[in-house]
């Protein structure tokens, strides 16, 4: 591994060289932005791997001679800071524990926590520094953080361009809501449940003696099969008022209404184990149902209230099934006859099923109780099957006939209208826990601000900027679409956190997502602010810049023309951006956000380009998590292995749209391969017998030698493919190319003249092969291993940095395929004379090595015109051209040559009897024998030239 020191040394010398701040020039430019962090907490292995992606592609683009610009910034909106605060306060046993043991922040430092700003300052100060240790190419001149004043006139502009075409509304809308911070929160705000939707269920009103039983259910159409309640015995409930009806429901599933409903009031608890048995009316068909038991009823999910459909749901009919056995049970509600009666209702006609589709599912499924893992699968597949191809059977009424979806559709309606039922919001899976600490529930807010993605000419134009755009890889385009199409209108206000307040209500504060869409454009700008008066920064000054659109009065803003025009064509030069990195499970949010609102707010010239997604991060097979310890910080990580090593590992173990895991036995598997290549340029000095100077070596050595041409023909090669890989943010591929099957092409090369040692003209030119493969492969290594690169670079005679110097640029000409295919040749003989050996057990004395003859050559040539293994055409095409006098054996040739030739890569003819004979004393060293090649067979006692084809000499051991 590259010693700390070195980095640090390396470190120290970028700065001084100021090689990394980018301003416009005549160059071609790269604009490169990765999402910038949250730095509420140390920085972690996976935001290693997210930012060293960045990193490696603008070295890489740096070194081709473009102009690349790789800015940074600290997003500090939004409520979690202000939530750890709260918990630092109050000295929370669990929050304390990460801050001191996972995030190893110092006691003295902790007590000044309560103060969000300075968790803020306090992360952001050590995010710079780790960035600085891993060798980030960042240009620190433009680093901002979103509470900046400049920053939030920035966010006030953009936000009044929004409102000024219509695309932000005041409305009522469902939201995750902490009722604790008292703050609708996004994903970013949650210790769990990020990712979770919210799912609008139907109330269905079951009366029971002038009050009502309330129970929830997706499937409203369902009404017409119900058997009966299911209420959990063991848990409390309650009689709520809501708009001077009393409902029942569970004690726990209170808080969730409580934030959507009006005028509602707990009056009394009440005993569910006195409601068991007891008859509620159905508000749909007036018929009476039972309540019974049910412990398997969630008391937090929905009212904890459930009306059984068993013909139609395998989870009911399983329970009703169990509850008929148990006898003990039915006793002690005395419910025995009555829960014997009832029978599973069908009213859901279903193609490939009988009239009780749960029954049949339940069978396919072979699901045995309540507690088989395939029930919950079972329900899921038979509500699946019916929405999409259900039609309404008998017992429906009016409703037969109509497919599920559209009778659900108008029963809810019945539902609603006759106020027979009612809508609640859900979350689809639970816990969703703030990062406060506070289970979060379901909030209408009916005065919130909202984005209106749902926007149909929004939606148009936003996927017209999507086209033009690469998405990597690119079959997460489906996704963009998808949510594109799906995103309806978004809570874009808070009420508590920090950021940017709204500028034409500042009762409220704009959500994290929502202030970072197109905070890249202001990264261009963001080094003249230090400057500039935040006052003097209005929609004028912005609309000029960014839009290029001149104001009409005499002084817009107190800003120099000079000044203005040097903003204006900085951002010119720099956009459109040109690449956005950023997590896979921020396509559905922060990733599509970002392609609405510049499609929005921009010209059709400005619109970004292009998006890489990333993969997510395991630690030894299991998800990270900074919440439950398991994670690896950093700055731990490089002092124990350094930074290349981190970097090496996690560019080399997963592409970056998959995920990575980090494996502490690979990454020292990887340190020991590092070590090897460090070791490489030793063993070259020693080589070439002096100091190299690898100015001295910029050129392709002319060499004679085919071992010597076949390897400058590998390194020409693994340029070309490290190079396309790169161009494709494919940064394990690049390294395969250019790290490990360099590795191999080079050891093969050491293994192929160890015979040669003793000869000083054979191993002068050897030396300048590795020369100049040493100078290749330390700059085809920078973007991975920068800081061991430039020590090795400055070691052996380099000029300058080679963090600067030119990418190595490959000749098509130098990769002769011929040269390949002859290496491969020679190998492959000398594998198979072991393998021979193996077989007879006897010492050879000779071997005798004999080519394909001039005619296979032309057989396999018209083969490979006639381009598939057509037996009678290439019989057909070497009698006319008279290939060979003995058609017999042209046949048996034809017979074979279509298998031959998908085992081999056929590139034409190649001279076998001097590539092998150039060869001959490797191969006489590999053997342990003499060997003798033929391009006739002079001496053929046993036939064996007859079995001698293209690419695959025959052999004769004696």
């Amino acid at each position: 591994m590259t010693d700390i020191k070195v980095e640090e040394k390396w470190q120290r010398k970028w700065q001084e060289s100021n090689i990394f701040p980018s301003d416009p020039n005549n160059k071609k430019k790269i604009f490169v932005t990765v999402a910038y962090p949250y730095p509420s907490g140390a920085m972690h292995i996976g935001h290693g791997r997210t930012y060293t992606v960045p990193d490696v592609y603008a070295r890489f683009k740096r070194m081709q001679g473009y102009n690349v610009l790789f800015p940074m910034a600290w997003h500090v909106t939004g409520a979690p800071v202000v939530g750890i605060a709260k918990r630092i306060k109050r000295h929370d046993p669990w929050t304390m524990d990460i801050y001191k043991n996972i995030h190893k922040v110092p006691e003295e430092e902790i007590e000044k926590f309560t103060d969000p700003n300075y968790i803020v300052e306090y992360f952001s100060t050590e995010y710079h520094d780790v960035m600085t240790r891993m060798g980030y190419t960042i240009d620190w001149r433009r680093e901002f953080k979103t509470l900046d004043p400049h920053y939030q006139k920035f966010i006030e502009w953009q936000f009044r361009k929004l409102k000024a075409k219509g695309l932000v509304r005041i409305g009522e809308h469902p939201v995750k809501y902490c009722p604790e911070c008292e703050n609708p929160v996004g994903d970013h705000d949650l210790l769990e449940g990020e990712g979770v939707g919210i799912n609008e269920l139907t109330l269905v009103k079951f009366e029971l003696e002038g009050e009502y039983l309330v129970a929830a259910t997706f499937r409203p159409e369902t009404l017409f099969a119900a058997t009966n309640l299911w209420l959990n015995p063991d848990s409390e409930y309650i009689r709520v008022k809501i708009d001077n009806e009393i409902w029942i429901m569970a004690k726990n599933a209170y808080d969730n209404i409580f934030n959507q409903k009006k005028d509602i009031s707990i009056e009394s608890g009440i005993n569910a184990q006195n409601l068991i048995g007891k008859q509620v009316k159905n508000p749909l068909t007036g018929a009476e149902h039972i309540i019974l038991p049910a412990p398997f009823v969630d008391p937090e999910y929905g009212t904890g209230v459930v009306y059984s459909v068993p013909g139609h749901a395998p989870a009911d009919l399983i329970a009703l099934i169990d509850l008929k056995k148990d006898e003990k049970e039915l006793e002690k509600y005395k419910i025995m006859e009555e829960v014997q009666s009832i029978q599973a209702i069908g009213m859901i006609k279903l193609e490939g099923y009988g009239e009780i589709p749960a029954e049949d599912m339940i069978k396919k499924l072979e699901v045995k109780n309540q507690n088989d893992p395939n029930l919950k699968e079972a329900t899921n597949e038979i509500y699946k099957l019916e929405h999409a191809k259900g039609i309404m059977d008998k017992n429906t009424g009016e409703y037969q006939g109509l497919k599920v979806v559209d009778a659900r559709d108008k029963i809810i309606k019945l539902l609603l209208d006759s106020k027979k039922g009612d809508i609640l919001f859900e979350f689809a899976e639970r816990p969703v826990i703030c990062r406060c600490g506070t289970k979060c529930v379901v909030k209408i807010l009916d005065d919130q601000w909202f984005l209106k993605y749902s926007d149909e000419h929004w939606k148009e134009t936003t996927y017209q900027c999507l086209e033009g755009m690469k998405i990597i890889p690119e079959e997460v385009r489906a996704n963009f679409k998808y949510y594109i199409g799906w995103l309806q209108d978004w809570a874009c206000s808070r009420r508590i956190g920090l950021g940017t307040l709204l500028p034409w209500n500042k009762d409220w504060l704009i959500e994290p997502l929502s202030d970072s869409t197109i905070y890249m454009a202001y990264y261009t700008i963001a080094k003249y602010m230090k400057n500039i008066d935040p006052e003097d920064l209005n929609d004028q000054f912005f609309d000029e810049i960014f839009l290029g659109l001149k104001s009409d009065s005499e002084n817009p803003y107190n800003i120099s023309p000079e000044l203005t025009k040097e903003m204006k064509d900085e951002f010119n030069y720099w956009y459109p951006l040109d690449w956005r990195l950023s997590a896979k499970d921020l396509v559905g949010n922060h990733l599509s956000f970002h392609i609405f609102h510049h499609s929005a707010i921009f010209p059709r010239n400005k619109w970004p380009r292009g998006i890489v997604v990333f993969g997510m991060g395991l630690l030894e097979g299991n998800k990270m998590s900074s919440s439950k310890g398991n994670i690896v910080m950093l700055e731990d990580a490089i002092e124990t292995y350094g930074s290349d090593v981190i970097r090496l590992f996690l560019m080399s173990s997963a592409e970056p749209w998959q995920d990575f895991d980090w494996r502490e036995n690979e990454v020292k598997g990887i340190s020991k391969r590092l070590d090897r290549f460090f070791e490489f340029s030793e063993r070259v000095e020693k080589m070439y017998g002096s100091k190299i100077c690898l100015e001295d070596h910029k050129t392709v050595p002319n060499v004679k030698k085919p071992i010597n041409k076949w390897m400058i023909a590998q390194v020409n090669m693994r340029i070309k493919e490290a190079t396309e890989a790169l161009e494709g943010f494919q940064t394990r591929k690049a390294l395969q190319d250019s790290f490990f099957l360099f590795k191999k092409d080079i050891d093969h090369f050491f293994y192929r003249i160890e015979h040669e040692t003793e000869d000083e003209n054979a191993m002068s030119e050897i030396a300048d092969v590795m020369v100049y493969v040493l100078g290749i492969w330390i700059r085809l290594m920078v973007p991975f291993v920068p800081h061991g690169c430039e020590e090795l670079w400055e070691k052996h005679g380099g000029s300058g940095l080679v963090s600067t110097t030119e990418w190595p640029q490959y000749d098509i000409d130098l990769m002769d395929e011929k040269v390949q295919k002859g290496e491969e040749i020679v190998h492959g003989l000398s594998q198979d004379i072991n393998e021979i050996k193996k077989v007879i057990s006897i010492k050879p004395n000779k071997i005798h090595v004999y080519v394909a003859p001039e005619w296979k050559w032309k057989l396999f040539d018209i083969a490979n015109k006639i381009g598939k293994p057509d037996i009678g055409k290439i019989m057909q095409e070497a009698i006319k051209q008279n290939v060979h006098d003995n058609k017999k054996e042209i046949a048996e040739l034809a017979k074979k040559i279509g298998r031959e030739m998908t085992k081999i890569k056929y590139i034409g003819k190649i001279d076998e009897y001097s590539t092998l004979n150039n060869s001959i004393e490797f191969l006489c060293g590999e053997a342990d024998a003499k060997v003798i090649i033929y391009d006739k067979p002079t001496y053929d006692p046993q036939g064996k030239s007859r079995n001698a084809m293209p690419y695959k000499p025959a052999i004769f051991i004696e």
